[in-house]
């Protein structure tokens, strides 16, 4: 009978139905940030973030508030100026300051007198041949300087401040730097070469036949820095792995250069190029320094110094006008035949 009591107690204990409710647990999640975090976003959630963000895009109060000001800004002292700019290169004006005294007779009488002088055909061709040395060696040899800095592991941060510095310091203080040293009488470029035996006598380094070598050199010099630091941000975007990966498959060297490093570094290339490119047409401060007046014998002008010097030393406001929008249009026109030419590629 034990047995058999036994027997019925374990097989009413085993029913589920006989566990205790209050020995019943459910695990609950926590109910807390970083477990909806894990929870992913229904469709409904989805749709309502992207009207959020689409209500936020239909608020313009913002976007006019940071915009207006800045077209203000930029219609005051840029639009304007060149509208005025175009009409004062139609008008008779006798000086600064002065009002016109009448339209030009004919209208175009400024654009035609451009295209017939003498000393505007030589500012042209100089600032052509400005263009080519200036793509030619400015960003060259920012290229090579940037290549070497990037390839040293010892001391790379201080040759990107020393060729940097040639930005920081102004153009005008640069222009009575490099006359000291082209000067004719105690010059150190002529005390050097008479040191060292290469020359008997003084040279004069800005007559006709040394001023455009003169002239070009501290330009060059100037913006070198510039473009070599764009070109070393340039070259510190490249993967390491990319290069790992060439030396595994047997490049280096000049190959890893030429087909690796010049690749990826072609969209930054083709950036110092346009901006060289149209750089070269304002370039006055440092020429005008060394060479005030064209000198020598009005061969050293430029297109941003004969304007200078036809609108603040002559007077000639009008005809001054006429030039500078002839920089304005050979600036558009050629910094878009140069994006077609240097066309960015997609890697």
């Amino acid at each position: 009978m034990k047995k058999r009591a036994f027997g019925r107690g374990a097989c009413r204990a085993a029913r589920p139905g006989a566990v205790r409710r209050t020995e019943r647990r459910r695990v609950r999640p926590k109910n807390d940030g970083a477990s909806r975090a894990r929870i992913p976003q229904t469709n409904a959630e989805k749709k309502g973030s992207l009207a959020m963000n689409a209500m936020i895009y239909k608020k313009k109060g913002p976007l006019v508030l940071f915009l207006v000001p800045t077209f203000l800004f930029l219609t005051m002292y840029l639009y304007y100026p060149f509208l005025m700019n175009i009409y004062n290169s139609l008008n008779k004006i006798g000086g600064l300051g002065e009002s016109s005294r009448g339209l030009n007779e004919p209208v175009w009488e400024n654009y035609v007198k451009m295209f017939t002088d003498p000393l505007m055909r030589t500012a042209l061709k100089n600032t052509m041949i400005l263009m080519i040395l200036t793509v030619v060696f400015q960003v060259g040899i920012a290229l090579v300087l940037a290549l070497m800095v990037d390839n040293i592991k010892v001391g790379a941060k201080f040759f990107r401040t020393v060729y940097f510095f040639s930005i920081v310091i102004s153009a005008t203080a640069l222009g009575l730097l490099f006359n000291l040293i082209f000067l004719y009488d105690g010059g150190m470029l002529n005390q050097l070469l008479q040191n060292l035996g290469l020359a008997a006598e003084n040279i004069d380094w800005k007559d006709p036949a040394h001023f455009f070598v003169t002239m070009m050199v501290p330009v060059i010099w100037q913006y070198v820095g510039f473009y070599f630091v764009i070109l070393v941000t340039g070259l510190n975007n490249i993967s390491t792995d990319i290069y790992e990966a060439a030396e595994i498959d047997g490049a280096s060297g000049l190959g890893r250069i030429r087909y690796i490093t010049l690749p990826l570094l072609h969209n930054t290339l083709c950036t110092c190029l346009v901006l060289a490119i149209t750089g070269s047409l304002k370039v006055f401060d440092l020429p005008w320094t060394m060479f005030v007046g064209g000198l020598p014998l009005d061969k050293s002008w430029l297109t941003g110094t004969y304007m200078y010097y036809q609108t603040m030393v002559l007077q000639d406001v009008d005809y001054g006008s006429a030039i500078a929008i002839l920089i304005v249009v050979l600036g558009v026109v050629i910094s878009q035949i140069a994006n077609r030419i240097f066309k960015e590629k997609d890697y």
